[in-house]
């Protein structure tokens, strides 16, 4: 038993303890222990067949009479000599333990021997920033964070050092402290497959002159060589699979020569840094380099919409002395050649049969080219790479929404890992899909070309493909990781989840259960439906909040799940904090039936 304080009168009880059995799964386990008060080994082996929905390969591959010795131990600390059956409650912690019973596989599932192109990639933005970006301190830790989450996309900002001998990884014309090059490079190196074998692709926001693009290769070269992948089809045309490209290392940046002559655009970046830091479209805290570029280039199509070209500070370099055919030692490094549109977005979009590239756009670029121009965007990423980034207006470091992205066959939506909020946990979920290996093949309609030439139309109404039935029975853990008066001082917490889905348009939806009252282990029982057009793109967000009556709601833990990835039954679903990290305890028992 415990108490809190609610006035100086007198003290409230509650009780703090486990989580009851729910009905349903006391009624299965006397059905399928056949009225017995123990669960046998092949007695499970018919539940998760026939519940869970697992394949003989996988009930295999778990092996019941392993699993029931296995949860024994760990609940009762038996001998190998004591019973090998389960009674209610070990049936129950069974199903309870996202250790034993997780909600989603953990393996890589997906084919990985298609083109690089055909995958969903999980990209950093400014990888090396430690926090916002105008001031936050620029270093290797947040690239080794990310790397070890399993990112496979790292963007380094190379700039001359003040003596123009040495190169530093920094936030341009920002007043981020720099990191050196070489510290990062390494780091990458030490760090790069701990979290999945695939390749990974380092993208260079190059402001380099000739002499320190040659030092840059040196260092490069060096510090990774045999990891390092150099094609000998200088246009990629033929691009490997990540079963190919297994521990390399790639860089991806625009070739030297095509550098722009960008005295214009130096000139016009002096107009810097702005007081005002909020994340609005409004609050601009310097002006895009490119939209200088941009609007004296426009055709008709473009007028009056500078940023429809808009892309990264890679496009752009403050070197004008690049002679066009120069050839060097840092080009040949280049694996993914980026490349600023000439024209309209459309004309950039344009596919090229013997060239694959990398093109940048900012969110708010991408979000008026799919108004108009959203097939062209997927025949474009069937082949070619296509790269968003965020708004310079998001100084915190906050994010995007990744979908619009995702739902035109964008493979690397850049985001600031080192940021949190919805948008993130997004993010997590999508790459916590084919075991956390950072590649996500892209679903088959972003890839297919129909017999007319046509492909997938984001804009089209679409029947309903799927419906996903969700139940979420009881949560727990939180008097575990929690101290008691963190969500009230007065009272156990007044918990309440939120379940929904993240998606195309037409599927996005949230709903909530009923708020139960000074519970620590709360107990729904309530069941959702969620009829899914785009099940493919589809993700499951579940959150708990902890009921404010005078103030705002308390956070009590967030999921994301991949939808195409969830495993059928009940399943045991571990919850995280803000940024992502996972709680010791807190979870929810869930049930989830495609019908």
């Amino acid at each position: 038993m415990g108490s809190y304080r609610v006035c100086v009168c007198f003290r409230r009880s509650f009780k703090s303890g486990e989580a009851v059995v729910p009905q349903e799964i006391r009624e299965l386990f006397i059905k399928y222990s056949e009225g017995g008060a123990h669960m046998t080994p092949d007695q499970l082996r018919r539940f998760l067949a026939e519940v869970q929905g697992e394949v003989v390969e996988e009930i295999d591959e778990l092996d019941p009479q392993k699993v029931v010795e296995e949860v024994l131990q760990k609940r009762h600390h038996i001998t190998k000599f004591a019973r090998h059956n389960l009674a209610l409650d070990d049936f129950h912690h069974y199903l309870f333990s996202p250790e034993f019973n997780p909600p989603i596989r953990s393996q890589v599932n997906q084919d990985m021997t298609a083109p690089l192109s055909h995958y969903f990639i999980y990209t950093g933005h400014n990888s090396y920033l430690t926090g916002n970006q105008l001031s936050s301190v620029c270093s290797d830790v947040p690239i080794i964070k990310a790397l070890k989450r399993g990112v496979r996309v790292v963007e380094l900002d190379i700039w001359p050092n003040s003596t123009k001998d040495d190169i530093l990884v920094l936030h341009g014309r920002t007043l981020t402290p720099p990191v050196e090059l070489i510290k990062c490079l390494r780091s990458i190196k030490d760090h790069a497959f701990v979290a999945s074998p695939y390749p990974v692709i380092i993208t260079l926001e190059d402001h380099l002159k000739a002499d320190l693009q040659k030092k840059a290769a040196q260092m490069i070269t060096q510090t990774f060589g045999d990891m390092l992948f150099c094609p000998i089809d200088e246009n990629l045309n033929n691009i490997p699979s990540p079963e190919e490209l297994k521990h390399r290392i790639m860089i991806s940046t625009k070739p030297p020569q095509e550098y722009l002559n960008s005295k214009s655009v130096r000139e016009s970046s002096k107009q810097l840094l702005k007081s005002n830091s909020k994340d609005s479209d409004e609050d601009e805290w310097r002006k895009e380099v490119t939209d200088v570029v941009n609007v004296n280039t426009q055709n008709e199509d473009d007028k009056g919409d500078s940023d429809t070209n808009q892309l990264n500070d890679d496009d752009v370099s403050s070197d004008d002395e690049y002679e066009s055919n120069q050839e060097s030692e840092y080009k040949r490094l280049i694996a993914i050649h980026a490349g600023k549109p000439k024209g309209s977005l459309k004309e950039a979009l344009k596919v090229e049969e013997d060239k694959v590239r990398r093109l940048s756009l900012s969110e708010q670029a991408l979000e008026k080219a799919a108004e108009s121009l959203g097939t062209d965007l997927i025949r474009f990423t069937q082949k070619n790479f296509l790269r968003i980034y965020p708004k310079g207006t998001r100084v915190t470091s906050s994010n995007y929404k990744p979908m619009v992205g995702w739902m035109h066959g964008a493979q690397m939506v850049a985001f600031n890992m080192q940021g949190y909020g919805k948008n993130l946990w997004l993010m997590h979920g999508m790459f916590r899909s084919n075991g956390g290996c950072g590649y996500v093949k892209k679903p088959d309609f972003l890839m297919n070309v129909g017999p007319n030439n046509e492909v997938f139309n984001p804009k089209d109404k679409l029947q309903v493909k799927k419906t996903l039935k969700v139940k979420i029975y009881v949560g727990d853990g939180w008097s575990i990781d929690f101290d008691k008066t963190h969500f009230d001082l007065y009272s156990p917490p007044d918990f309440y989840a939120r379940v929904g889905i993240a998606g195309v348009p037409a599927d996005v939806t949230m709903k909530e259960t009923k708020i139960k009252e000074d519970n620590w282990v709360p107990t729904w029982e309530e069941e959702f439906t969620f009829p899914l057009t785009v099940p493919e793109l589809a993700l499951l967000r579940v959150e708990v909040q902890e009921y404010d009556m005078s103030e705002t709601d308390d956070f009590a833990g967030q999921t994301c799940l991949p939808i195409t990835e969830l495993k059928q039954g009940i399943r045991a679903v571990p919850l995280y904090d803000r940024k992502g990290k996972q709680y010791k305890s807190v979870r929810l028992l869930m049930r989830f039936d495609f019908i």
